[in-house]
């Protein structure tokens, strides 16, 4: 006999598991969970006998997926960049929008004299939405600190939204992230400090992983590299914006470096994309930011299906690039930009995007022994999660088996 605390049957899954093939369809499914791990998912007519529940959810022949997993985002930060984007709309260029005091020097002002509470409560209402389509687990960077003091409140602000919201949160430091202003010219010194602002934060608990950006607009491939070796030095995973505007090497970085991800990838060529199969580094491509900034050169996407590389989608939510909030959106920009399938933008945001966070023996697909994190859809077919546009069909959410 197996005894559950809930169960839900009279569904339909999308499993996701590796143990299965394509989407992992399951028709008349049952999904049985015990203190918030799923205990047995499959077939009604493959289930444990004398399988029994305090509670059980009649789905009403509804689809299950594993809950949604928003795998890069930059969700605490103070302010908008709407002016900046009426500018661009005008005509302005990058030169006269920075002269202007746009760009992420504004983000950074803003957020540096945003408090603590101000940033949670701004983020509350990003988040609010991605809960809303089904968001059980996601990542947030910092980033427009830079400087000690902002870096931690922007990650403090992430560790009160975890403890707040019933979603699994996973903290990036993101220090390099940009130039600060007032170590304009002096990146090498900047370097240093972030350096030393890993040890400090990850000693206070808030730092779950280290990321950077590498192109000609932020870090070089060295710089980089110093900031990974400080991270591991500390036992901390690394991820990396790379290869978005340029082909500095940042996929092959990322492989070298053994990063969780590899983010953005507009320009990695093949010799970036086969290192990263071999690092086993997941390709997370963010078209919210390609369709914002009007963006030509698509991520090699065949280049990765040729190599293996793991794909995952992610909002790149961001108040300069990607002030985007739907992970439901995401999947149909995925599809329609970058020409992914059904099945791969499923996966992405689900059993690829946990991947990427490290996460995948704990979520991502709707397994025995995984967290019992669901999303009940009010679809016919798992292909509706792709193909609307501005329509949310989410019946109910369930985190750690509850709802």
């Amino acid at each position: 006999m197996t005894i559950a605390d809930r169960i839900w049957h009279h569904c339909r899954l999308a499993t996701l598991s590796p143990r299965r093939a394509g989407l992992g369809i399951v028709e008349d499914g049952v999904i049985a969970a015990r203190d918030g791990i799923i205990v047995y998912a499959g077939s009604r007519a493959d289930a444990p006998s004398g399988l029994m529940a305090a509670e059980s959810i009649d789905c009403d022949g509804r689809w299950i997926t594993p809950g949604l997993i928003d795998c890069h985002t930059h969700l605490v930060y103070g302010g908008t960049r709407a002016e900046e984007f009426e500018l661009r709309l005008a005509g302005a260029g990058y030169e006269e929008i920075a002269r202007r005091g746009g760009g992420i020097v504004s983000t950074v002002k803003a957020t540096r004299a945003a408090g603590e509470d101000d940033l949670v409560s701004s983020a509350q209402r990003r988040l609010d939405t991605l809960l809303a389509e089904g968001v059980t687990t996601i990542e947030i960077k910092s980033g427009y600190g830079l400087e000690l003091a902002t870096e931690r409140r922007q990650l403090r602000a992430v560790r009160s939204l975890a403890q707040t919201n019933p979603v699994t949160v996973r903290t990036t430091f993101l220090g390099a992230h940009a130039l600060p202003p007032e170590r304009t010219g002096h990146s090498a010194d900047y370097i240093a400090e972030v350096c030393e602002m890993i040890p400090l934060l990850a000693a206070e608990g808030l730092v779950d992983a280290v990321d950077a950006f590498c192109e000609t607009i932020a870090f070089s491939v060295e710089e980089t590299a110093q900031v990974f070796s400080c991270a591991r030095r500390h036992n901390l995973p690394v991820k990396l914006h790379a290869d978005q505007l340029s082909n500095l090497g940042g996929a092959a970085l990322a492989a070298r470096s053994g990063a969780l991800s590899a983010d953005h990838l507009e320009y990695a060529d093949e010799d970036g994309v086969a290192a990263m199969a071999r690092a086993g580094t997941v390709a997370v491509v963010l078209p919210g930011a390609f369709y914002f900034l009007r963006e030509r050169q698509a991520p090699p996407i065949e280049l990765m299906r040729r190599h293996g590389v793991p794909i995952a989608l992610a909002t790149d939510s961001n108040p300069g690039s990607s002030p985007l909030t739907s992970l439901l959106l995401t999947m149909n920009m995925g599809a329609t930009l970058f020409r992914l399938t059904v099945e791969e933008c499923l996966a992405a945001v689900t059993r690829e995007a946990a991947r990427a966070l490290g996460l995948l023996n704990e979520t991502g697909s709707l397994d025995a022994g995984k967290r019992c994190d669901l999303a009940i859809w009010n679809i016919e077919r798992p292909a509706e999660l792709v193909y609307r546009m501005g329509f949310n069909p989410l019946h109910a959410r369930v985190w750690r088996g509850q709802t």
